[in-house]
């Protein structure tokens, strides 16, 4: 039994190919419905409860850098430390047939995913937390391969305008906010990295305490890039924002 929909979101995203690779600041699209709702309402309640797992058995792996740069950010990459229904969500991103839907919308051929989740799986928010607006490591350290589309899905359910987390897309001088998107549940984010996509959620979230903002990112890599967008290895480039001291 299947999760995607992939005769919808072949045809949802074949028809939107135009549109995201003439997006503006850079290539993106936003698919609502992503994931049936039935599946969101599965998921939700796997995420681990906020403050819970520091100190406890190092079942989940969670990892927090502590930077300031990504302030009450937790996560987890570790496949084996998640149930299996976020394992089959993984898993049919990461299946042929839905590599060949992101190849035909991107442009963007011969697109692998990244077997160790490096950096991605599920991610999750705490209040007054938020994620600096940056352009993301743009090589992948263990496969030495180029890191090429970015994809998003949240799982924010009864989440008001007003908690704030939406997804900031910035202009390449990072001179002003070009798109908001605001991470409601069952959306998906797709977008093309480079070494000036900045984007991030800055502004720290208002969520109430024991609520966070979820979302679960996969990342697609391939052998070599376009040489107008090679501009050495670098790790993840964070960014102030404009007057920010």
């Amino acid at each position: 039994m299947t999760i995607l929909d992939y005769d919808y979101l072949r045809t949802a995203m074949a028809e939107r190919a135009e549109d995201y690779q003439n997006a503006d600041p850079f290539p993106h699209i936003a698919v609502d419905n992503f994931l049936p709702t039935s599946v969101v309402d599965r998921i939700h309640p796997l995420f681990p409860a906020p403050r819970v797992r520091a100190g406890q058995e190092d079942r989940s792996q969670d990892m927090s850098d502590g930077a300031p740069a990504q302030f009450r950010k937790r996560w987890i990459s570790r496949e084996q430390a998640v149930d299996v229904a976020i394992r089959r969500i993984y898993w049919e991103l990461n299946s042929g047939p839905f590599i060949q839907i992101l190849e035909q919308m991107s442009g963007i051929d011969n697109l692998l995913p990244d077997p160790f989740l490096m950096g991605g799986g599920i991610h999750q928010t705490e209040p007054r937390g938020f994620l600096r607006m940056h352009a993301d490591f743009n090589r992948h350290p263990k496969l030495k391969l180029d890191r090429r589309l970015n994809l998003l899905i949240y799982f924010n359910r009864d989440w008001p305008q007003e908690y704030g987390g939406h997804l900031e897309l910035w202009s390449q001088d990072m001179g002003r906010c070009v798109k908001e998107i605001a991470p409601t549940a069952g959306r998906c984010v797709i977008f093309s990295t480079t070494s000036r996509s900045w984007h991030g959620h800055p502004r720290p979230l208002a969520c109430p305490e024991g609520d966070t903002r979820k979302s679960l990112a996969l990342y697609y890599y391939t052998h070599g890039r376009p040489a107008h967008e090679s501009d050495g290895e670098h790790a993840t480039l964070w960014q102030k924002l404009p007057g920010e001291a």
